[in-house]
């Protein structure tokens, strides 16, 4: 491939910000642009023809028989603009010929609006919105907890994670960590121990380990019941990584304090979606909502401008680099 040819890529499942995004960057990268606001499924992949790369969401699963028609339609390459790859069986992908990876973006997005849900779930900010907005200015029945004042339990210490301890440290809080594979970043004050131990000795816990076969419902209902009483959970991670049913169960008994969610196990089909008129199916979540302490998010802690053009740009990169590295195959 010169400099003076353009290659088709195909971006399916964009909204209005990214259709924008790639419309604008990819001809200064040789690409040209198809862009549809469709998820990729079986029924549309003949979008694909003439694009050995395509790009995709994170929003809607893609199954193996979308796969298996992207493979007949040539699709070699699949870009996820998504950290998380639970979305996309990999490995099933990978033995009909079609390579996935993901992108990377600024962790500050998420890491940011963990501590946002931090401080929300410290103060029970939900409670005191809903009584303002019923014109209920009385001062809340409970006072809220200060992070200084706290030990705070990271899972998983990778680039979101690190930036969420980078953020505490301001605060003053006591830190602890858990990762399979801990790196020790010069700078940063925490403690790295079991997982037990952690949930036995945290007032807060965040989640931010990725979603795996090993890592599904992490904290499962024996390991909820490890936690301290009163001890609040924050969720921007994946909501697999927690057993749903066993943490209403812990919340509804005042055993937790609270929870702050700004992901939900089986959340697919419902986030991204206006269902305003439409009746909720998932049971699990319309008890977490109906609790006045449990806060949920849709799915929206990575979403700022600055992440935003970040996952494009290097979706687009991640697809020449693979066409540069596959240009005599």
């Amino acid at each position: 491939m010169t400099r003076s040819e353009t290659i088709r890529i195909t971006m399916y499942g964009c909204d209005p910000d990214e259709a924008f995004l790639f419309r604008e960057l990819a001809p200064g990268l040789g690409v040209r642009p198809a862009v549809t606001d469709a998820p990729v499924s079986e029924a549309n992949t003949e979008l694909a023809a003439g694009s050995r790369c395509i790009s995709v969401g994170h929003k809607t699963p893609i199954t193996h028989a979308t796969l298996r028609a992207l493979g007949r339609a040539g699709v070699c390459y699949i870009s996820t603009r998504s950290i998380g790859y639970n979305h996309i069986d990999v490995e099933y992908a990978d033995s009909i010929g079609i390579v996935v990876e993901n992108v990377s973006y600024s962790p500050d997005s998420v890491a940011d609006y963990t501590v946002m849900l931090m401080l929300m779930a410290l103060r029970d900010a939900k409670s005191i919105v809903l009584r303002t907005d019923r014109h209920d200015y009385r001062p809340n029945d409970v006072r809220g907890r200060e992070l200084r004042d706290l030990t705070v339990g990271v899972i998983g210490t990778g680039r979101i994670g690190a930036a969420v301890v980078d953020r505490l440290r301001g605060f003053g809080c006591r830190i602890l960590a858990h990762d399979n594979r801990p790196v020790d970043r010069p700078g940063v004050a925490v403690e790295h121990i079991p997982l037990d131990e952690l949930l036995r000795r945290s007032d807060l816990v965040t989640l931010h380990a990725p979603l795996t076969a090993a890592t599904h419902h992490l904290l499962n209902r024996q390991r909820l019941a490890q936690m301290k009483n009163g001890a609040l959970i924050v969720n921007t991670g994946r909501g697999a990584l927690i057993d749903t049913e066993a943490l209403v169960q812990q919340l509804e008994s005042g055993r937790l304090s609270g929870a702050a969610l700004d992901v939900v196990e089986g959340e697919e089909g419902i986030f991204y979606a206006d269902l305003r008129d439409k009746p909720m199916e998932s049971k699990a979540l319309l008890r977490l909502q109906e609790l006045p302490h449990a806060l949920v998010s849709p799915h929206t802690a990575y979403f700022t401008d600055h992440a935003l053009r970040d996952t494009v740009e290097n979706s687009l990169t991640n697809c020449m680099t693979f066409e540069s590295r596959n240009q005599h195959g």
